[in-house]
This record gives C-alpha cells, structure tokens and sequence, in this order.
C-alpha cells in the first residue's frame, strides 16, 4: 500500500503547517479546559447536589454518550463541508455549554449541559484529524498528531491552576470556574480564521496526484475490514483507560487516598505535564524510529507497547502507601496511557482519505460508548466496595492489551515494501 498524503495545501510552508498544528494543540487545550473542569469540582459538585459515586459516574456516562452521537454527526460533516466553518463551529457551541454549566443548580440542568458538551467537543477530533492528515505525509503524522493530542494535557494542566485561583472557601465558587474558562475559547476562534484561509481547507478535500486511493472503495468496505475492526478494538481500550482516570483522578486522590483538594490540584497539574511528556515523546519517538530500518509501522506498535507497559505500572497503586512512590506511578501511568493517542490516531489516517471524518467519527461511537458503560461500572464498584482499587486495577492493563491485535493483524505483507 502506498503512504498516502491528503495534501490540500501544496503552496503552503512547512512553518505554516506546523504552526495550524500549534493551533490544533491550542484547540484541544481548550476542549479539556471544559471538560476538566468537572473533574476537578467533582467534590464540591458532589457534596453539593449530593450525588452518590454512581451519580457522579452517570453524569461521565452521559457526556460520553453525547460524545459518542456528536462523533457520528460531525465525523460525516467533517467529510462533506470546509472544516475551516464546522471546526469554528463547534468550538463555538462547546465553549457555550461550558460557560453554561457554571449557571447550573441541580443535577438535571448538570446532565443537560454535560451532554451538550459531550456532543459539540466530538466534533473536535474528526475536524483536527482531518486537519493534519491534509498537512502532513504519513511519516510526519504521529508527531502532528502528538502536537494535537498533547494540548489536552496542557489544558488539564492549566485547569486546576484556574480552579485553585477562583474557587474559594464557598462551595458553590466552582461556578465563576466553569464561566471563565468557557468564555477562553471565543479567543481561539480569531486565530483560526486570521491563520486558515477559505482555500486551505476546501470542502471535499481533493486528493493529491501523488495519491493512490480506489475510486469503488466505499465506507461499508472499509467500516466492515479487519483493520478498522482493530480500531475499534484498540480505542475501546485505550480511550476506557484515559477517561476513567481523567475523570476520578481527583477522587481517588481525595476521598481514596487522602490527599487535600489543594495538594490534588496542584499534583493534577503535575499528573498533565506527566501524560503531555508521554503524547509528545511517543510522537517523537515513532517518527525517529521510523527513519532508522524500522517501517513505519513495526515503529508505531513498538512505542505503543512501550506506552502500555508504562500504563500498566497503574496496577501497582493499590499495593502502595501514600507517598512519592505511589505519585511517581501514577505519572508513569499518565504517560503511558496518552501516549498511545497519536499512534493509534496515525493508524486511523491509513485507512482513507475520503472516509477521514466518518471513520474518526465511527470509531468515536464505540471509543465512547464503552467508556460510559465503564464510567458507570466504576462508579457502582466504588460504591459497593468503598474503594476505588478494584476499577483501578481493571483499567490498567487495557493500553497493553490493545497492542496484541496491532501487531497480529493490522499489516500486510505488502504494506512492508512502502
């Protein structure tokens, strides 16, 4: 098979492809400013609408299932129109359910604006992966896609530094939180259209004449083959992961082990630049394998099992006193498990370039709605066991497993001639 580049943008800089992807990472920091916000005021929220870990774990699932119908929707849009207008778009929508959130008094009018968070931020990642599999060749896209990916974790980093600034003694105080950092992302949006121009990134995205794609390919075709079945398999994993410990990290820290809403805070900002060190050294690490002998893809699954491994350590929490021991895994963890993104992204943006957004979107569906399940799962073993250990412990060892069917069944012998 023949590396394809989906390049829409042939007279444009490699400084100026890079810089959008400066501005994706920018993007994806203010999606997880929104979304971290709960996680972060999950205490206090709790305590103040008295919601049981169950409750706490139902509200995850229903963003996640708002996630994963925004993932279809956008993912088809993303295919038909400019992203240049849809990307703006959603943006704009996310920030408004954000900002909502901090006028909310009870735990109906909560879900509500969960769910219309969940649904407006899916359509960031069809949109940015479309982006940077239009600017980069397929050598250069698990870097492009860490850039991406690791500005979650500098939104989550910055989160609970904004959080410590604005929340008081008061409990209802979270609420000036979710207002100011709802309102950030208007900003982006000045960037976005001063940078991208209408001719960038037209709509449908032509393929390039170095391009090689089968005019009869067709979504079905591809939704029903052995490696997008892989997909599915792998973000299922990875992303069940990643969203249970971004979302109970600060409960497991406090309520689990005992640590204050400060000192969690302030060690939930560490956690951040702990994962944003594994996204970008996973990125980089692939692209510098992948030019000594290894392909592209033996590079690619070697790092993702690095990844998994370190993700693993995760299991090793329970065993482990309070201490710096117990924190120095926790950060290896969080390494390890969003270090798998920009790889297992890179392996999306092999399939098609036609099909770039539904396929993002498709894989989003099951990316999160197994996830909601698992949130809700979580929730009720915590309850039942008084303990967050037993979910821990399952979660852990999810990124690793999820490397078995990369190895075993993505490549073809053919691909090893490209």
């Amino acid at each position: 098979m023949t590396p394809d580049v989906d390049s829409s943008t042939p007279n444009r800089s490699a400084t100026w492809k890079w810089t959008i992807c400066g501005l994706l990472l920018l993007a994806s920091a203010i999606n997880y400013m929104d979304r971290q916000t709960l996680a972060n005021a999950s205490v206090r929220i709790t305590k103040e609408f008295q919601l049981t870990q169950a409750q706490y774990g139902n509200i995850e699932a229903v963003f996640a299932y708002a996630f994963a119908a925004g993932s279809i929707v956008f993912g088809w849009l993303a295919d038909r129109f400019s992203v240049r207008w849809l990307y703006a778009g959603v943006l704009t929508m996310w920030s408004l359910a954000g900002l909502a959130t901090g006028f909310v008094h009870n735990e109906q009018e909560l879900l509500w604006c969960r769910m219309a968070l969940g649904f407006f931020e899916a359509g960031h990642w069809p949109c940015a992966i479309r982006t940077t599999r239009a600017l980069l060749d397929a050598r250069e896209r698990s870097l492009g896609n860490s850039v991406l990916q690791s500005g979650t974790s500098i939104g989550a980093i910055i989160t609970p530094l904004i959080m410590t600034g604005l929340m008081t003694a008061e409990l209802g105080s979270w609420r000036v939180a979710f207002q100011a950092v709802g309102a950030v992302g208007f900003a982006w949006l000045v960037l976005w259209f001063a940078l991208v121009k209408k001719s960038d990134l037209p709509a449908p995205v032509r393929l390039s004449t170095t391009e090689v794609e089968p005019a009869s390919e067709s979504l079905w075709s591809i939704i029903f083959s052995r490696r997008m079945l892989v997909v599915f398999f792998v973000i299922a994993c990875i992303n069940t992961t990643w969203q249970i410990l971004r979302a109970w990290l600060p409960k497991i820290l406090q309520e689990g082990i005992g640590y204050t809403e400060s000192q969690t805070l302030y060690f939930t900002s560490v956690w951040y630049v702990a994962t944003d060190v594994g996204c970008l050294g996973a990125g980089a690490l692939a692209v510098w394998l992948g030019r000594r002998k290894l392909s592209v893809h033996a590079a690619r699954v070697i790092v993702f099992a690095a990844c998994g491994a370190l993700c693993a350590t995760c299991a090793l929490t329970p065993m482990l006193d309070k201490g710096w021991v117990l924190l120095l895994v926790l950060l290896l963890a969080g390494a390890g498990a969003l270090g798998v993104f920009p790889l297992y992204h890179a392996f999306t943006q092999d399939l098609s370039a036609r099909h770039q957004g539904k396929i993002t979107g498709i894989a989003g569906v099951v990316a999160w709605v197994l996830p909601a399940q698992a949130q809700k799962l979580f929730g009720a073993l915590a309850d039942r066991t008084h303990s967050f250990d037993q979910g821990l412990l399952l979660a852990s060892f999810l990124p690793l497993i999820a490397v078995l069917p990369l190895w075993l069944f993505w490549e073809d012998k053919s691909d090893r001639t490209s």
